[in-house]
């Protein structure tokens, strides 16, 4: 009986090794991903992240900003180029082309509406496309552009 008491306890100490193993391994691959850009313009960008599309900051320092979309799902930030805190990496500004998110909204049309209330220039306007897309565009004051969509299943 004693016998068995230990190697139940042996098989017990192996499956709980084995949970473990398979918790970590499924941890190493889970990721969250924060894009951040480097930018003179940081007050300018926190106020049209904000004021604009209503994100929240997360948090804020006199060289960095990290913000969350409304909902708190995700998050960018953006950085003062050239601060003596961070390595030559991450110094350079962004050169303001080639970069562009999209933010996936319930009410593609409301928010239109709320932004050109609002004044902000549209670059795109509003469009379906044959894909299933209801969207249109905006431009960051870093000259990312922010496609804004509503995704409809292709017909």
């Amino acid at each position: 009986m004693k016998k068995i008491g230990v190697l139940l306890c042996g098989l017990l100490l192996l499956v709980a090794a084995g949970y473990s193993q398979t918790d970590s391994m499924l941890n190493s691959k889970t990721m969250k991903l924060n894009a951040g850009i480097i930018t003179e313009r940081l007050t300018e960008t926190r106020d049209f992240y904000v004021n604009t599309l209503g994100f929240g900051i997360t948090f804020e320092n006199e060289f960095y900003v990290l913000l969350h979309t409304p909902g708190g799902k995700s998050e960018i930030s953006f950085l003062l180029p050239n601060h003596p805190s961070q390595q030559p990496l991450f110094h350079a500004p962004f050169p303001g082309k080639g970069v562009y998110l999209t933010l996936e909204v319930a009410d593609v049309d409301a928010l239109y509406d709320e932004l050109k209330r609002k004044g902000v220039t549209i670059r795109i306007a509003l469009r379906d496309e044959p894909w299933g897309d209801r969207h249109f565009a905006i431009e960051d004051p870093n000259g990312v552009g922010i496609d804004i969509v509503t995704y409809s299943p292709q017909q």
